[in-house]
C-alpha cells in the first residue's frame, strides 16, 4: 500500500469511494434514509477535486486501485476519512490518519478534530480521539448523530 497526495485525477475514484462505503458499511448505525441523504447519487466530482485541493489531502492506493483517502482543513479539522468498504480493519485507515497527524504536527498545530460518525467512533477512541459532545447535524434536510472529538498533540 502506498500513501501519496491527491490530485485531482483521483477524484472521480474518491467520490465513488465515499458513496460505496457510506452506503455499504454506515448502513449499519444509520438508516437508508440517513445514508442516502449523506450520500446521495448527486455529488459533484469537480466541487470534491477543488475542496481537497486546498487541504492536505492524501489517498491509499494498493495495487494501483484507490482503498482510502483523507483530508486535513487548514484549521486542524479532519473533515474525511474514508476506507474502501471491502478493505476494512487492514490499517489503510491508520496509515491515512498517521499521514494526517504528521502534517499536522508539522504545521505545528496543538490538536485535530473531527466530526466521528457512530460508525467511526472506535476507530478514532483507539486513536487517541476523546469525545466532546455528542451532536445532532441535518445534511439534505435529514438529521444524523455524530461526534465531535479532539485529539491534542503532546509535543514529543
Amino acid at each position: 500500500m502506498t500513501i501519496r497526495r491527491f490530485t485531482p485525477a483521483d477524484a472521480a475514484a474518491v467520490v465513488s469511494l465515499f458513496r460505496n462505503t457510506v452506503r455499504r458499511v454506515n448502513l449499519g448505525d444509520y438508516t437508508p434514509e440517513q445514508v442516502r441523504a449523506w450520500a446521495p447519487d448527486e455529488i459533484s466530482v469537480g466541487e470534491w477535486a477543488a475542496s481537497m485541493q486546498g487541504r492536505f489531502a492524501v489517498v491509499a492506493e494498493s495495487g494501483g486501485i484507490l482503498v482510502g483517502f483523507a483530508d486535513l482543513a487548514p484549521d486542524g479539522h479532519l473533515d474525511r476519512l474514508y476506507v474502501h468498504a471491502d478493505r476494512q480493519r487492514e490499517g489503510i485507515g491508520r496509515a491515512l490518519l498517521a499521514a494526517v497527524v504528521a502534517e499536522a504536527e508539522r504545521r505545528g498545530g496543538a490538536e485535530l478534530h473531527v466530526e466521528a460518525s457512530i460508525t467511526a467512533l472506535p476507530f478514532f477512541r483507539a486513536h487517541g480521539f476523546v469525545v466532546v459532545t455528542r451532536q445532532t447535524v441535518v445534511t439534505r434536510g435529514v438529521a444524523f448523530v455524530n461526534y465531535r472529538m479532539v485529539r491534542a498533540f503532546d509535543g514529543t
